[in-house]
């Protein structure tokens, strides 16, 4: 699934293309996505200037001319390509972006776990966006903030820090690699961790983040940029898909474990 670095890496990819154009219309050939797609363009759509491209947690937002924004979430196996005219469609080519500049900004969506929706309020008040939490890498998200979060309770810090109520964006491999950096044991209580070690945790999670996102993410299955080249953060994990594998701190097997049905990995030594 398409994480936080992939999704900034891909907005980054799509900002020269789209933002100053005009959006001349969307063309959705398959509408059954998540949630089902107006296949006829809303009348503040077609034509607007996309004056910014933002992302929220692991939506894109194209903000356009007179307040109407479009939310886009790639889903499972989404993406995004720039695509000029003509092109030839592949499977699971759901919808094109048609621009002014005469290049299409392509949605390809094999699980069709990805949505689009348009909304004429600030898209902050999006039922899908009022409810997450702050931003990983902007200034609300503190060990302060994590250990105020956490007090009293018994759920595991891995749980806690995979919240998007409480934090968006650290999904199961940017957990895995900054608790493992941190040294903090997953299933560790989150009540139960001083402050100090939380200011410690949020910034292995920055660094963590802001590394996948300048290497372009990370490529397990589906996920390339928006020019098409895979990810390569994968070649740099030191916990994440490692079990069995000797830790590069002590030399001690990798552990792994099932959390909420995700695989978990950490260092039984290091990490406490």
């Amino acid at each position: 699934m398409p994480e936080l670095p992939e999704v900034e890496t891909t907005r980054r990819g799509l900002e020269p293309h789209c933002v100053g154009h005009r959006l001349l219309c969307l063309r959705v050939r398959e509408p059954r996505l998540r949630w089902h797609v107006p296949v006829t363009d809303p009348p503040r759509v077609a034509g607007a200037r996309i004056h910014s491209l933002d992302r929220r947690g692991k939506y894109l937002l194209f903000r356009l001319e007179a307040g109407t924004t479009i939310l886009m979430h790639l889903g499972m196996s989404g993406h995004m390509r720039v695509v000029r005219p003509g092109q030839a469609l592949k499977s699971h080519d759901h919808v094109d972006f048609e621009l002014d500049s005469g290049e299409l900004l392509r949605f390809n969506d094999p699980r069709r776990f990805g949505s689009l929706h348009i909304t004429e309020d600030p898209p902050e008040q999006h039922p899908l966006l009022s409810r997450l939490g702050p931003e990983p890498l902007g200034d609300e998200f503190s060990g302060h903030y994590l250990h105020q979060v956490a007090a009293k309770r018994r759920v595991g810090v891995k749980n806690l820090i995979m919240d998007s109520h409480v934090v968006v964006g650290v999904g199961n491999i940017y957990a895995t690699e900054a608790l493992y950096l941190a040294g903090i044991h997953p299933t560790r209580p989150a009540g139960r961790i001083a402050r100090q070690r939380y200011d410690r945790l949020v910034g292995c999670i920055r660094a963590v983040l802001e590394e996948a996102i300048e290497a372009g993410g990370t490529t397990l299955r589906d996920f390339s940029g928006a020019d098409g080249v895979p990810g390569y953060f994968q070649q740099t994990l030191h916990a994440y898909g490692r079990g069995g594998q000797p830790c590069g701190c002590c030399g001690r097997r990798l552990k792994e474990i099932r959390l909420a049905q995700r695989s978990t990995v950490y260092c039984p030594r290091c990490q406490r």
